[in-house]
């Protein structure tokens, strides 16, 4: 137990810099501290004393301003840089390595059954207010940016950013949508044509798909200045022919 608790303040040392010492963070710090409290409910929960782990945990939210429900599975040095408003949901499942922000939600989008809430990789960084919201996985060292809707599947080593979130860099690359289509991170194994995906999604209903107006806007435009390319150097042929 006392590894684990040095395991943590070494942790919380070496990604906070406002933690300048031992003391500091064990008397200001309650985004550790409702780890800790975290792991004291689960144990209740695990051995199956479910009223009393979400009554302390209902007690942990009002001291600490962090709700961590204790079915939740989190792993090893995970950090909760400030904490005020994080919201970490009954199944959601966190890897080692893992930091939040504030303002963070890892919540459901409806109230369907079952694995609801998503799973994170290890590594994982979801920034200032960021929302991850459904049964979806964020892959190793996937890093979320401040404010973020993702409502679908991360490949590892991606950035995602933006309403409703996409990939914008993976493995330190930038990635570039090509005309006409969209970026995504619904693919973990593929990188799948925008527009295909984007049919086969809208033929269902998902509650938690938010469009983006203006990744729709671009991609009109973009395709509409593809098409008058095309139909000017069609024209130019001609022209040329006439000659």
């Amino acid at each position: 137990m006392f590894d684990r608790i040095r395991e943590d303040i070494e942790t919380f040392r070496a990604h906070d810099p406002a933690a300048t010492s031992t003391i500091s963070i064990l008397l200001n710090s309650p985004g550790m501290r409702a780890i800790w409290a975290y792991r004291r409910q689960h144990w209740w929960w695990t051995h199956g004393h479910t009223l009393i782990a979400r009554t302390l945990s209902t007690w942990s939210r009002h001291r600490f301003g962090v709700e961590i429900h204790p079915g939740a599975t989190i792993g090893r040095r995970f950090v909760i840089d400030h904490g005020m408003g994080i919201v970490v949901g009954e199944t959601t499942i966190i890897g080692d390595d893992c930091q939040l922000y504030q303002g963070v939600t890892l919540g459901g989008t409806g109230k369907q059954g079952g694995k609801r809430h998503p799973t994170l990789g290890n590594g994982v960084v979801v920034g200032v207010g960021a929302s991850v919201l459904g049964n979806i996985t964020l892959g190793d060292n996937v890093k979320v940016g401040g404010g973020a809707v993702v409502v679908r599947d991360v490949p590892a080593d991606c950035t995602v950013v933006g309403i409703p979130g996409h990939v914008t860099t993976k493995g330190g690359v930038r990635v570039r949508s090509a005309a006409g289509e969209r970026l995504t991170c619904l693919s973990m194994s593929d990188a799948t044509t925008i527009d295909k995906v984007i049919h086969e999604r809208e033929d269902i209903e998902h509650r938690e798909y938010l469009p983006d107006p203006v990744d729709r806007t671009v991609d009109d435009l973009s395709a509409k200045v593809e098409r008058l390319e095309k139909r000017i150097a069609e024209l130019e042929s001609q022209l040329e022919n006439k000659e």
